[in-house]
């Protein structure tokens, strides 16, 4: 997403990545260590998520009845009901 920014009275349209790397850019050398930890953090919060959601999946499995767990769609017959084909990939 852009956004309009003022910088020495001028305007800018930045996205919220350059506007973060602007900042970063900015801060002083000790700083710098407390952003990392930070973003180290985030990124973490997502890999517990995608764990989460994996293990929520797994135990969906594991309480579905049995002739439930041996259903499956090939990936041919997937792409088909989604509309697509293997050249889109």
């Amino acid at each position: 997403m852009l956004h309009i920014v003022v910088i020495n009275r001028k305007e800018l349209i930045m996205s919220e990545r350059e506007q973060a790397k602007m900042i970063i850019d900015s801060l002083p050398e000790y700083k710098l260590e407390k952003l990392l930890v930070f973003l180290r953090g985030v990124a973490f919060d997502d890999e517990i998520e995608d764990d989460m959601f994996c293990e929520k999946m797994y135990q969906y499995y594991l309480n579905s009845p049995e002739d439930e767990k041996n259903d499956f769609v090939t990936f041919e017959e997937l792409l088909k009901e989604c509309g697509v084909s293997r050249d889109e990939l």
